[in-house]
């Protein structure tokens, strides 16, 4: 037999198992026959494929099936004990670390802050930190690690595993696939934040089993993660979804990228505590201003949200201009790509009570009527937890699920 012929072989028998435990994780609980049945595949194959899945620790059997007639099927499920997966974001002000289990149930958590301004080597010595002290927790626990999923906010190249340009952290060119698989002798699979938000939510969260949607990633950037037929889309050279750099006012303010006017610059809650410290600018004696104790400049994203649900108009106004710029942005994208949802994730996730009606209101009256006829807006079920769920995704999906990425 040939070389080639051989990989051939391999590469369907590595299709095959991938097909058959994806089948399994999404059924939760389901017999061979089904699988069988599910997949098209013959019973000696799947019989075969799980077999090695048990062997590996993957897969275990569980409770007898109820059957209508003939010997009752033994149902399969993913072993939780089959791994543990660290997801990591690297975020503008913070790391986020998070230790699953296979079947993607939390084991440990870590978040902390960081100043952006600070060494490269600083910051990502620091996550290094926490992923080896998750790696510890894995193996007090007798999980086998089986790879590192790693989000930032800016252009990755995936294949390589390295961050070609992340404006907010003045980074570029950082090989971290390979820099962090010298280190930990792991898997390492980085990508855009927006992305893996974008898996997070299509594996774990409210937009799960959605074929077709757009996650709005929104913190101190705004990034986008589409996903396509149940496939991430990432365009011809990776960079797909950079829609926060979209010029929306040519006299607006300098982004971190060095254009002018991105729509990032509009949405934030950065630009929601701006607004309100612009409207408290001429009323010094307001209560917010008390509040603060007349420290307008150290107004936080957290006291213009306590205030707006508290009635403080100052505040409800501004959220509310920033929800309508979101809006605009949206309708585009809606009319551009057709999705059946669109995701609100990151930190304006938790603003949804205040932001959601707005939204509402304008994208169903500026987008296109048939593309919003069955349309859902809605909010990440994880809030800034949602691209480390992700991270976790894209390592479980190189063992569960092949070709996720058009």
């Amino acid at each position: 037999m040939t070389p080639a012929r051989i990989a051939d072989q391999e590469l369907v028998r590595n299709i095959n198992r991938s097909i058959v435990l994806n089948k399994i994780r999404l059924n939760s609980t389901v017999s061979r026959a089904e699988i069988a049945n599910l997949t098209g595949l013959n019973r000696s194959t799947v019989s075969n494929i799980v077999g090695s899945l048990i062997d590996d620790g993957l897969v275990w059997e569980t409770e007898l099936q109820d059957s209508t007639g003939g010997r009752p099927g033994i149902s399969l499920s993913l072993n939780p004990d089959g791994g543990a997966v660290i997801g990591v974001e690297i975020g503008v002000d913070f790391l986020a670390v998070m230790l699953t289990d296979f079947v993607a149930e939390v084991r440990a958590n870590a978040r902390v802050t960081i100043e952006p301004d600070r060494p490269q080597i600083e910051i990502l010595g620091k996550a290094e930190v926490l992923i080896e002290q998750a790696l510890t927790t894995a193996r007090e626990q007798h999980l086998q690690p089986l790879g590192i999923g790693v989000g930032v906010p800016g252009l990755v190249n995936v294949r390589l595993g390295e961050v070609v340009f992340a404006p907010n952290l003045s980074w570029k060119g950082v090989p971290i696939r390979l820099m962090w698989n010298q280190r930990f002798h792991l898997p390492v699979y980085v990508d855009n934040e927006a992305n893996l938000s974008a898996l997070g939510e299509y594996y774990f969260g409210i937009a799960r089993g959605v074929e077709n949607f757009i996650l709005l990633k929104t913190g101190i950037g705004l990034g986008g993660g589409i996903i396509l037929g149940g496939k991430l889309f990432r365009g011809w050279h990776g960079f797909a979804g950079e829609i926060g750099h979209v010029m929306r006012d040519p006299d607006g303010e300098m982004c971190g990228c060095g254009q002018v006017g991105c729509w990032e610059t509009q949405v934030s809650p950065r630009a929601v505590v701006n607004r309100v410290r612009k409207m408290l600018l001429g009323a010094p004696a307001s209560k917010l201003s008390v509040e603060c104790k007349g420290k307008i400049s150290d107004l936080t994203c957290g006291e213009v949200l306590q205030f707006a649900r508290q009635g403080y108009q100052p505040c409800r106004t501004a959220i509310e201009e920033v929800g309508i710029l979101l809006a605009h942005g949206m309708a585009d994208l809606i009319n551009i790509f057709n999705p059946e949802m669109v995701v609100i994730g990151g930190e304006l996730a938790e603003w949804q009570d205040l932001l959601s009606p707005t939204i509402e209101k304008v994208v169903y009256s500026e987008a296109l009527y048939p593309a919003t006829q069955a349309l859902r807006i809605g909010f990440s079920e994880h809030g800034n937890l949602e691209c480390v769920y992700g991270a976790v995704a894209i390592v479980l999906d190189d063992i569960l699920r092949e070709n996720l990425i058009l």
